[in-house]
Parts: structure tokens; sequence; C-alpha cells
């Protein structure tokens, strides 16, 4: 069952179809590749998951675009949300 969005290939975010419990997995198709990562905490009905490490200063990217900047090291299945997001490089 695919419960999350990938909107480009060049993006490090999935956006979820409905809340995802830690420990449960997201699946999303890119391209024509259906791939999977594991929640490691609860992620909100249409937020954002990291598919991949975001080390901290590095740029998130969602609709092939910069969205904003790690604030701190994100892990592949984390939240991506404010916590974590700034406008500003830091």
């Amino acid at each position: 069952m695919i419960n999350g969005i990938l909107l480009n290939e060049a993006d490090n975010v999935v956006t979820v179809t409905q809340e995802v419990p830690k420990g449960d997995t997201v699946f999303y198709q890119d391209g024509s590749i259906l791939r999977d990562t594991q929640a490691v905490e609860t992620i909100p009905e249409f937020h954002k998951i990291a598919v991949r490490n975001i080390p901290k200063g590095a740029d998130v990217v969602k609709y092939g675009e910069r969205i904003g900047y790690a604030s701190k090291d994100i892990v592949q299945g984390q939240h991506v949300h404010t916590q974590n997001v700034s406008e500003h490089q830091e």
C-alpha cells in the first residue's frame, strides 16, 4: 500500500498520506520503483519523512527544490518539520 508521495526524484523527503506510527513503513513510488522507509518516530498525516540521511546544513528538498536547510542532522525515517528545518543555513 502506497502511503507516501515522492514529488520529484531529487527530493530527500516524502509526504505521507496518513499518520504513520513509529516503526511502521512508508511505501512510495520512485519512477517505476516501489521504495520504502521505516518511520523512527510517528509522522503526522500530510507531513514529511526523510527518505535518506540529511546532514546539518544540507538542503531539504521537496518538489525538486530546496525548501529549507537541516538545522540539525536528520536521519532517514525521521519527521521533517520546523523542529529540524530552518529557512537560513546555519
